[in-house]
């Protein structure tokens, strides 16, 4: 995983954003699936980034990530390869809504997203739960 610093070319905000690789990047940038926090363009580009170097002690910067991710989905439903239809179910009042993580392709994904269905990409990898130990 790497993190980029992006910035929204109409100039209203710089922001941070996770990628499996530089390809990753722009392929979901090609998608429109990276769009501005503020003004949700999705004219972004990367901005000039320093080296960063974590300070000695403090841990790992992928495991306080992942620490992140595991407290946002403590709450939250595996889904699977179900993702796409139960976020697009509950979107239209369907089925009642509830936090879910699943699997979805790239271009489900930005199924979703042209359909205004509210989706966000994890930053790491999930392990399904029938796939643990």
């Amino acid at each position: 995983m790497i993190v980029f610093d992006l910035q929204c070319e109409d100039g209203c905000a710089s922001f941070e954003a996770w990628f499996r690789s530089s390809a990753d990047f722009e392929e979901q940038r090609e998608d429109g699936l990276v769009q501005c926090p503020i003004c949700h363009s999705t004219k972004v580009a990367k901005a000039p980034m320093a080296p960063r170097v974590p300070k000695k002690g403090t841990g790992s910067p992928m495991a306080k990530l992942a620490a992140m991710q595991a407290e946002m989905l403590k709450n939250s439903k595996w889904v699977g390869d179900e993702f796409t239809e139960k976020a697009r179910a509950m979107h239209v009042g369907e089925i009642e809504p509830e936090q879910v993580h699943g699997s979805a392709t790239i271009e489900q994904a930005k199924s979703l997203v042209e359909d205004g269905v509210p989706v966000a990409p994890l930053p790491l990898p999930v392990t399904p739960p029938n796939q643990l130990n």
